[in-house]
């Protein structure tokens, strides 16, 4: 399985294609906008027009978009998805973060048209992308997993977990960006609160690093708010919609989520105030 398609050219789309190409892939590439399509031509990589374009001759269809409507979009456009044109025996593999109600859906009209299909959200951002160190938490069938595991790690990839069926490897992937987004929007809060106090964020940040109250992952982003850089790795927009998508899926199955509801209201009122681009630790320049 040789040939490659990607579609969606983001930050991290555009790192996994580059990570195929290195690995000795065929890749085709399309975006909704051209110009980052036309960078990858560098790096060996084919252009097409439309997704369906893109999908035709590929033995493998790579997703990662923003949300659940430009999934919808890129595969099941009845004049332009992907779906519309890949062939018998080509796999589907979904690697952006949205709802577990639309990756089900999503699945059923892969099933329905004879396409093999997983879910398969990246746990990660850009440095671990560039450092094949992404992890993925896929759902699916094993069968159809072993058949693609090793472009999942030559995509960017050190780690793959078969988390069950489709839904649980994204239902496991909004609670871990929804944990993470609770854990920075915390850290953010309480170093203020310190910093008033007259312990400055700097001190106090190495001072909780020392004891096991901290993730790691939080332990990163606490010095990103010390050394106040807020360049986008995992922007407050995503991270809003993570949120809206995690309540969205609490909901539909009738789990409480109080704490999710509280701290997605503030990066909402985060995006409000235009701190939309910024980084996840930017919450930490949330007013009021």
């Amino acid at each position: 399985m040789q040939n490659i398609t990607v579609l969606g050219l983001g930050a991290m789309g555009t790192r996994l294609a580059i990570n195929l190409i290195k690995a000795g892939y065929t890749v085709t590439v399309w975006n909704r906008s051209p110009a980052p399509a036309k960078t990858l031509v560098a790096q060996g990589a084919s252009v097409a027009p439309s997704p369906r374009a893109a999908a035709q001759d590929a033995d493998v269809v790579l997703a990662m978009v923003t949300d659940n409507d430009a999934s919808r979009a890129i595969w099941l456009d009845p004049e332009t998805g992907a779906l519309g044109g890949m062939g018998s025996g080509a796999i589907a593999v979904e690697l952006s973060t949205l709802t577990v109600a639309w990756i089900q859906a999503l699945a059923t009209a892969m099933e329905n048209s004879g396409i093999a299909f997983l879910e398969a959200p990246a746990v990660g951002s850009r440095p671990q992308a560039e450092a094949s160190k992404l992890t993925y938490l896929v759902g699916g069938r094993a069968e159809t997993l072993a058949q693609v595991q090793h472009i999942l790690l030559g995509a960017g990839g050190s780690t793959v977990h078969h988390v069950g069926p489709v839904g649980q490897g994204m239902a496991l992937k909004l609670a871990v960006n929804a944990l993470f987004g609770i854990q920075v929007a915390a850290l953010a809060e309480l170093l203020g609160l310190l910093d008033n106090l007259g312990l400055p964020p700097a001190q106090a940040l190495d001072l909780l690093g020392e004891l096991p109250i901290i993730s790691p992952a939080a332990r990163l982003a606490g010095n990103l708010m010390v050394a106040n850089n807020h360049a986008p790795l995992f922007p407050i927009d995503l991270v809003e919609k993570d949120f809206r998508y995690v309540l969205e899926t609490a909901q539909a199955v009738g789990a409480a989520a109080p704490a999710a509801t509280a701290i997605h209201a503030l990066y909402q009122k985060a995006v409000a105030q235009g701190l939309g681009g910024h980084n996840i630790t930017g919450i930490a320049q949330h007013r009021g």
